[in-house]
């Protein structure tokens, strides 16, 4: 494979904010038309994007490892039994380590392939109401101490510490923000906007979605967004107010409380919030 040919397509999947997993031939005994250093470029829904192990020797089990990599965040080291068919059903009636791998063809080898789950940076999307926000500036430092990437979508933010990306609009486009099940949205829009703005995040598969809010606008809020048509599976995870009840009162002690559940959420570990009246 030209390396030029793997680059463009690996730049295309970063761009697109896409989760992928790159599988790397390391090892091989006896007969194998792949070569230590072939790759395969595996997307989440298990297209090869770009490479190849030689043709010969089937790819399937390695698309399935590569999904489950992706899916679990894990890398995975692969032993993949190039046998005929009755070493391949018998290994596979007998193996109980997931990474050995017995695949009927006439290669006759083994490969040792190195399987590398490859995430979008995990992303804190804050979307304010423009001028001065204490609790958003806190979110931004504490988000990108915590490792996150920081987008602001404010249209005007008045913040003492730069994000990673400022979007400077009051109108939110979840298409145009690429939001994924990888990041974590934060409302913080005081009122006005929220339905408009909760419901056009409704449309996109975010983890995490957060309403900055008193359990009253909260309510008033869920209310409007079900007349609007919004689904109830997303009011039902939408996290209002957001933040985890630690009793917090200065926007420091707010953007703690909020980041820990998102952290939370993140580790799949329950925040333990009580539901709405």
């Amino acid at each position: 494979m030209q390396s030029s040919h793997y680059s463009k397509h690996l730049a295309a999947l970063v761009g697109r904010r896409e989760p992928f997993a790159v599988a790397t031939v390391t090892r091989t005994e006896g007969s194998t038309l792949a070569k230590p250093g072939f790759k395969l470029l595996i997307t989440a829904t298990g297209e090869v994007a770009a490479g190849t192990f030689g043709g010969g020797c089937p790819e399937g089990p390695i698309v399935e490892a590569a999904k489950l990599a992706i899916a679990s965040g894990e890398p995975r080291v692969l032993r993949i039994h190039l046998v005929d068919t009755e070493k391949a059903v018998g290994g596979t009636v007998r193996e109980t380590d997931p990474n050995e791998i017995w695949v009927q063809t006439n290669c006759g080898g083994t490969l040792e392939v190195y399987v590398e789950p490859m995430l979008p940076t995990r992303r804190v999307v804050l979307i304010g109401e423009g001028g001065r926000d204490d609790v958003e500036a806190a979110l931004v430092h504490l988000g990108r101490l915590l490792g996150f990437e920081v987008v602001v979508v404010d249209p005007s933010p008045v913040l003492p510490e730069p994000p990673d990306e400022v979007v400077q609009t009051s109108h939110v486009d979840a298409e145009k923000l690429r939001l994924s099940s990888h990041d974590a949205v934060i409302v913080l829009t005081k009122g006005e906007r929220d339905a408009a703005v909760l419901e056009a995040i409704s449309r996109a598969p975010v983890q995490f979605v957060g309403l900055m809010a008193s359990r009253h606008r909260a309510r008033q809020d869920r209310d409007e967004l079900a007349k609007r048509g919004v689904s109830p599976a997303f009011l039902d995870a939408l996290r209002s107010p957001v933040g985890l009840d630690i009793g917090a009162k200065t926007p420091e002690e707010l953007a703690l409380a909020i980041m820990g559940e998102v952290v939370a959420v993140k580790y799949g570990k329950s925040a333990g919030r009580p539901a709405l009246p």
